[in-house]
């Protein structure tokens, strides 16, 4: 048994599979030279994105950092998510993640004041 959090998550392994599955319908497309075999693979590979995406969101993906030991399976979900994680892209997209110093959100009308994150630090 590793002694360290090797980031194996739900949405990863999801997201790869379907990234296989586009890759192997691309590469017969070329093979075979067919043009819906390649729009087909070239979409099943977009699609992997955006199913790793939805899946990183919805807390199947891992935070950026070190998780208790109790989080380390592959079938832990991330609360966190929902509030999105420090420095994440696909947080940023959606909406989520870090405010800067000095910003507030409404949180049932009243306006809350946030602590800035600092770069590298841990939670």
């Amino acid at each position: 048994m590793s002694q360290y959090d090797e980031g194996h998550t739900f949405a990863g392994w999801i997201g790869v599979a379907v990234a296989t599955a586009g890759c192997s319908v691309l590469g017969a497309g070329i093979c075979v030279a067919s043009a819906r075999l390649i729009v087909g693979g070239l979409a099943g590979t977009v699609a992997s994105v955006l199913v790793t995406w939805v899946l990183h969101l919805t807390g199947w993906g891992k935070p950026s950092g070190i998780r208790p030991r109790d989080q380390w399976g592959m079938r832990a979900r991330d609360l966190s998510a929902r509030g999105g994680h420090p420095e994440c892209w696909g947080c940023r997209l959606a909406g989520r993640g870090r405010r800067t110093a000095g910003s507030s959100a409404p949180v049932g009308g009243a306006a809350v004041e946030r602590e800035p994150v600092a770069v590298g630090a841990e939670r």
